[in-house]
């Protein structure tokens, strides 16, 4: 149950995709957020029109050294979240999954905080059971090369049960499933956002392989419903749930929705599908709606629109900061 008592809020990873809406929405409820990112993927400019806010806070941190400050829920969302960023830094991704929760969980266990972790449908790796339900234990390479995200996250889920075995600490993981929207990174290879801007570019959109494997896409205000329900539910909700939309969609109807929706003249070629890509991805959110009575209701053309005219706003030179990152890389790599 939502309850109207301001809390102090930590997001790590707060000034994302994600992260940033986040922290949005806590503020718009009233709580104090103090907002840690070592901007490595996430941006100031998804931060910028937040920071006059009294309640808010930016501190530029890496989670792989602890933080000591006083909070009363943590939500942990640091961690490249693309293959092209993960593979730029692999041990980093790592570290930043295994040492940022231990670093994360070590904070709530000394502030008796309720913590939140972001972990992802990738840890059910290139499934053999669909769709895929929480009980479902993954078919994951361990030695390849989206290993460093996949099993990071597994091992951060680990960490995250062993603490609330052993310590009785209020946990919530959720396991979240392909979601789209503004603020997207436009160069973090995700598949919504490359293709919208090959689009409205008038570029060839590359599928891989045939284009027959399948994605859920969430729209982010869903995902971000389905995130604060399970922050205030009781620990029925402890999880691990999966948070995403089940429809699913061939990444070449993806493609063709996309030229469709912006008019585009793209045509669609087709490139080498990379290592250990999932062929299939569909979430079984049978869990979410017993227990949190949460289901996304954006169907993927109601959120398209919102996403495209954001992409429009870019390349137009609207969003003024985001721009310049269409032909770059992120602010700052980390140290390996």
């Amino acid at each position: 149950m939502q309850t109207t008592e301001t809390k102090r809020v930590l997001v790590t990873g707060g000034a994302g995709f994600l992260g940033s809406f986040l922290c949005e929405r806590l503020l718009a409820d009233g709580h104090e957020v103090l907002c840690a990112d070592n901007l490595y993927t996430g941006r100031r400019n998804n931060i910028r029109h937040l920071l006059d806010d009294h309640n808010f806070e930016f501190l530029r941190h890496d989670v792989t050294f602890p933080l000591y400050v006083e909070v009363d829920w943590i939500f942990n969302l640091a961690c490249p979240a693309s293959p092209i960023h993960y593979a730029r830094s692999p041990v980093q991704t790592v570290k930043t999954s295994v040492h940022g929760a231990i670093n994360m969980l070590g904070l709530a266990k000394r502030t008796g905080a309720r913590i939140f972790q972001a972990s992802t449908s990738e840890v059910y790796g290139d499934p053999q059971v669909h769709p895929q339900a929480e009980d479902y234990w993954g078919h994951v390479n361990p030695i390849g090369p989206r290993a460093c995200y996949d099993e990071g996250k597994r091992c951060a889920e680990t960490l995250f049960f062993d603490y609330h075995r052993q310590y009785g600490m209020e946990i919530r993981v959720a396991r979240i499933f392909n979601t789209y929207g503004p603020r997207m990174h436009p160069k973090d290879g995700r598949v919504v956002s490359t293709f919208i801007l090959q689009a409205l570019k008038g570029e060839p959109i590359t599928v891989f392989g045939d284009g027959s494997q399948t994605r859920s896409f969430c729209y982010v205000d869903d995902l971000i419903d389905g995130i604060f329900a399970m922050m205030h539910a009781d620990d029925r909700a402890t999880g691990p749930i999966n948070l995403g939309n089940p429809g699913e969609f061939s990444i070449r109807e993806l493609a063709e929705t996309v030229i469709d929706m912006t008019g585009s003249r793209s045509t669609i070629i087709e490139g080498p599908l990379p290592v250990d890509d999932p062929l299939q991805r569909q979430p079984n959110i049978d869990k979410a709606r017993a227990i949190l009575g949460w289901e996304p209701k954006a169907r993927l053309r109601e959120g398209l629109i919102q996403t495209i005219a954001y992409y429009e706003r870019v390349l137009s030179g609207g969003i003024g900061p985001d721009a310049r990152v269409l032909s770059g890389s992120p602010e700052e790599a980390p140290s390996p």
